[in-house]
């Protein structure tokens, strides 16, 4: 049973990592495994058997979710957005009380009020940054593009560590979300009609900018750790600051043209389901 539960919290934040606006290393928290899994991967060399057992429900959920349902979740952001964005507001307040809860019994002070608004400032200033989206590049295979796609993928994965800051959306303003998240959905299609030469076209894409998410999240980790050893009630708070702001920065993405009473009454029964699925399988 609680194999199953971690396989669908790691779906959660699959899709999470794929929704603009939407932040993995969020729905870490709201589902009460971000420290788990920054502890795994900071001790996955010491302690490779534990690590392991620990992280690998979390990564087939993530897989699950990235490849299974991104072209599900196209299709509802498209045809339900309010609907869609509500869920996933209320995932992220369903994951505040556990966070509230780590700042307890921590000292916070001014530095920790100083890093809750710098961490909320932060979300809401990229959000606003992202509302002009950089143009999409063009990916040609060459060797300098493949250590961009190698950043790229740091950046990504940093910001998938980091909670509250969306990896999807700095990759839009960076002008590679579509193009790499296009790659993803021709992959699916190529595995799906064992088509090897496409298949070969997106490894082309996707090996170097999976290697960059795989240091980064190590690189990130690490720092995470630092900060939490040594400043955990001020990182805690720069932590529930960047949280508290995701919900505004996926408000303020939205389009609310043609929105309906019913759509709202929908959304809030879709924002409560999302709230207490987070609040439950947290308290795991």
């Amino acid at each position: 049973m609680k194999t199953m539960q971690d396989i669908l919290k790691g779906v959660v934040i699959g899709v999470a990592n794929i929704i603009l606006g939407v932040s993995g290393g969020t729905m870490r928290f709201s589902m009460g495994i971000y420290d788990t899994i920054i502890g795994c991967i900071n001790t996955l060399f010491k302690d490779f058997a534990r690590c392991v057992k620990t992280l690998w429900p979390y990564a087939v959920g993530m897989v699950l979710g990235i490849l299974g349902l991104s072209k599900l979740i196209t299709y509802l952001l498209g045809s339900f957005p309010l609907q869609t964005n509500l869920a996933f507001i209320g995932l992220i307040f369903g994951g505040l009380p556990v966070i509230v809860g780590k700042t307890k019994g921590e000292k916070k002070g001014l530095v920790g009020a100083v890093a809750f608004v710098l961490g909320f400032a932060l979300v809401v200033g990229l959000q606003i940054l992202g509302e002009g989206n950089g143009q999409d590049v063009t990916i040609t295979l060459s060797l300098g593009q493949v250590v961009v796609l190698f950043v790229m993928g740091v950046i990504a994965s940093a910001t998938m560590v980091i909670p509250g800051v969306s990896g999807s959306m700095m990759l839009m303003l960076l002008g590679y979300y579509n193009p790499i998240v296009g790659t993803v959905s021709r992959m699916v299609d190529a595995l799906l009609s064992f088509n090897m030469a496409e298949i070969l076209s997106c490894c082309g894409v996707l090996v170097p900018f999976g290697i960059g998410v795989v240091v980064g999240i190590f690189a990130i980790a690490k720092l995470i750790e630092v900060l939490l050893s040594r400043f955990a009630g001020p990182t805690y708070c720069a932590i529930l600051g960047l949280v508290a702001a995701s919900p505004a920065a996926i408000f303020m993405a939205m389009d609310f043209t043609g929105v309906t009473v019913i759509s709202w009454l929908v959304g809030a029964v879709c924002a409560a389901g999302g709230f207490v699925a987070a609040y439950r399988l947290g308290g795991e």
